[in-house]
């Protein structure tokens, strides 16, 4: 466990603090840190959002808010997104508030099943052969991905165009691809990742979206007008309709016997007086309950050494935690250590918030578990589908 000086320049501290963590990247323009989530929900404007949400260039024409990153991180709560466009139009406020449904939905389905997210969900599909599914030489292709290359983000359109040219047009495992596109995304969520893919290549509906250069003409059609391919384009059609096999089902999908497991805490557990508020990744935000609870005691963020030695994220992402925590510190005093939160947690005395992911539970002994800010609770009945589960 060392400790690392969290008001240094974040340039100079990745490069000497996080030698061999991170794979490289640079670092996006998409600024981390509660106040620039602020300043980004302060000036959020969905009008327009349903028809313009898909497009993908012109940029200027993009109807996607690029708030994911702050929400993934909890830097901006779901309720307090929801509340925030009661007054837009209805069309727009309604197709904004299934999005964010959706989140809520894929952390209620990784909370519930955990790691099974990890392996085909409902329907069989090709799952772990190796392979890069985004060759070079189409300029749709290569365009998403120098975005997400360059800046660790995508609007929702172009994450489905290299899903589903990954596994349904190239037919290489979508388990290697989502990987690839997890260490580079800002808002890459184990949850909503996985649950994006599953539901792209067909394994979580049976039905696979099919990616041609109709979708590409539609959201960027100057993308096909400068590609060296556009008289002889590979995705000229669409691929195949494929009629895929159903998987084992998972009974959890269909009903949960321990909601509350699922649920983590819905009041305070107290079993110790705190001496610091332990923040994770899944909530580093102003609005932490233990960081409310607790305003006199200093925050602590453990990077997770061995996990970011196997991840080998881009360094997009530690520059994004990084000036998280920097903006906090202006704040509370902040304690940075890279190393292992569990140890840390089993040593010290720490409040915390539940974060509903698998290793949460590697967590013992806590002072304080605080309840999770869920947008709606979670409940015992059918996730089999988002109709399903929104239904209960």
């Amino acid at each position: 466990m060392r400790k690392i000086v969290i008001s240094e320049n974040a340039a100079i501290l990745l490069e000497k603090e996080f030698v061999g963590l991170h794979s490289g990247g640079g670092r996006s323009s998409i600024k981390g840190g509660q106040s620039a989530a602020d300043e980004a929900l302060a000036s959020l404007d969905i009008s327009g959002y349903a028809k313009n949400r898909s497009e993908v260039l012109p940029v200027a024409s993009r109807g996607a808010t690029v708030l994911s990153p702050y929400i993934r991180h909890n830097l901006l709560p779901l309720q307090r997104v929801w509340d925030s466009v009661a007054k837009a139009p209805f069309g727009d406020r309604e197709k904004f508030r299934d999005e964010l449904m959706w989140q809520e939905y894929a952390r209620h389905l990784y909370a519930r099943i955990g790691t099974r997210l990890f392996e085909n969900l409902r329907f069989e599909q090709e799952w772990d052969k190796e392979g890069n599914g985004w060759p070079e030489g189409m300029a749709c292709v290569d365009f998403v991905v120098d975005e997400l290359h360059t800046d660790g983000w995508l609007v929702n359109q172009s994450r489905m165009w290299l899903a589903s040219h990954w596994t349904v047009r190239n037919e290489f495992g979508w388990l290697q691809g989502q990987e690839e596109m997890y260490r580079h995304l800002l808002d890459g969520s184990r949850a909503a990742n996985l649950l994006g893919w599953q539901w792209t290549v067909g394994t979580g509906t049976g039905k696979p979206y099919g990616f041609a250069r109709w979708q590409v003409q539609k959201r960027a059609s100057e993308l096909c007008m400068g590609c060296a391919l556009k008289k002889n384009c590979p995705i000229e059609d669409f691929p195949e309709e494929l009629t895929l096999e159903s998987a084992p089902m998972e009974r959890l999908l269909v009903e949960d016997p321990d909601v509350e497991a699922t649920s983590g805490p819905m009041t305070v557990e107290r079993n110790a007086i705190p001496d610091y508020v332990l923040l994770t990744v899944d909530s580093m935000g102003d609005a932490d309950p233990a960081l409310v609870a607790r305003p006199e005691l200093p925050v602590v963020f453990v990077f997770n050494e061995e996990a970011l030695r196997g991840l080998q994220l881009s360094s997009k992402r530690i520059f994004f935690y990084l000036e998280t925590l920097q903006d906090l510190a202006k704040r509370r005093e902040v304690i940075v250590y890279i190393g292992d939160p569990y140890q840390f947690a089993a040593e010290n005395s720490v409040a915390v918030t539940y974060a509903p992911v698998p290793s949460f539970a590697k967590f013992s002994d806590l002072a304080e578990l605080y309840p999770f800010l869920w947008l709606r609770k979670p409940h015992a009945k059918s996730v089999r589908s988002f109709s399903a589960w929104r239904g209960k």
